[in-house]
Parts: structure tokens; sequence; C-alpha cells
């Protein structure tokens, strides 16, 4: 038995800082052979900046990534990358998301009339892995991993950027959604986590499903 399904040509895995996206999207590539599109935080140049003065440096920070993310989702229109899989760990749609955190209205403005006017036709991905978690296991899990340029985030902003994460995916029905509490796994050092995860994408029937465990 494969992996993952064959239908599943592109896979993404979301969720707000500190719920283990990356690391999940690197795992599940290396089981499945998948060529991988990671988000590059550590080329903003403006992101160490914004996390001690949000407010001065937000614009320039959102916009970097916007154009980051373009550039990466262009890939997506070449047929070769669709002969195997590719798993990632950022949505485009969820972009905006950010910028409404984080942006004054008239930054806002200016943001959202770049964004529609350069957003790419990019294709919907095949299933959305997204990790849930509540703000303590986000902080915990920032702190822990101890990247420099990460340890000004407030906890206050890791709370609403979460609160927004789940008001995004409560309304999203694009692609088929698996829904994982990820407080109580690790799909990193566990293979029994991973396993279970594995088993529940194989599974996936319906436009939106779960995975739990009790702590």
């Amino acid at each position: 038995m494969s992996v993952l399904p064959e239908k599943f040509h592109h896979i993404v895995v979301e969720g707000p800082i500190g719920a283990g996206k990356t690391s999940l999207a690197r795992r599940l590539a290396a089981a499945a052979g998948a060529a991988l599109m990671l988000e590059a935080p550590e080329e903003n140049p403006f992101l160490a900046r914004f996390y001690r003065d949000m407010s001065r440096y937000a614009l320039p920070t959102q916009l970097f990534f916007l154009f980051q993310r373009i550039h990466q989702l262009a890939d997506l229109k070449q047929p070769d990358l669709f002969k195997g899989i590719t798993v990632g760990d950022f949505l485009f749609e969820k972009d905006p998301l950010f910028a409404r955190l984080t942006l004054g209205d008239d930054e806002l403005a200016l943001y959202e009339q770049m964004y529609r006017h350069l957003k790419p036709q990019a294709p919907v991905p095949d299933l959305v892995i997204y990790l849930q978690a509540e703000p303590a296991t986000l902080i915990e899990r920032v702190r822990r991993r101890g990247h420099a340029h990460e340890q000004p985030i407030s906890e206050a902003y890791l709370l609403r950027l979460a609160e927004r994460y789940t008001r995004f995916f409560h309304h999203y029905d694009a692609a088929p959604l698996l829904i994982v509490n990820a407080d109580h796994f690790n799909f990193v050092d566990s293979d029994e986590d991973f396993g279970l995860l594995l088993r529940q994408v194989r599974a996936m029937r319906g436009r939106r499903e779960y995975l739990n465990r009790a702590g």
C-alpha cells in the first residue's frame, strides 16, 4: 500500500506559528517521496524587526511574504510537478489573515488592492491538513524551539493568531479538510502518531474530517 492515496497529488499542511506544520510537511514528503514547497521565513529581511515592532514593520513583512508566495506558487503551473506528489506548508488564501491581524486601515487597503491584482490562479490542493492547537501549546513550542527571531512574539499575538486561524478554517470549503487537534500528537518523533495520521488520510471520504486525541 502506498503511503498516501494516489488521488492526493497536492497536500498542504497549515496551522498557526508553533503548530508543527513545517515539521509535519517535511515528514510527509519524506515518507511519500514528494516534492516540498515550504515557506522561507528566514529569507524575509523584515521578519525579526516585525516581531520587535509590529506596527512599524507589518506592511513590508506582509508584502515580502506575498511576493514570495506568488513566486513559489508559479512553480505549481509546471506540468512536471504533478507527475508526483507535492507537500506544502502554506495555503495562499490564508495570506490576508495575517494582513488583517497586523495592518492598520490604510495599509490594509493598500495590501488588499495589491492582493486582488496579483493573486495567482494556483491549483486548489487535493487535501488540506489543518493543525489546531491551544495558544498555550503554541507558546510553549515557539519558546522551546528557540528561534532567535521568534522570541519577541507575545502570547497575546499568538492568541489572536490562533483565533483567526480557527475562524478561517471554520468557513474554508475549497478543498477536503482534515482538522487535527495537534495538542496531544507528536508527528515528528512518534511513529505511532504519524502512522495514525497516515491511516486517517488514507481513510478520508468526506470534505471535512477530524483527528483528535484526549490528553
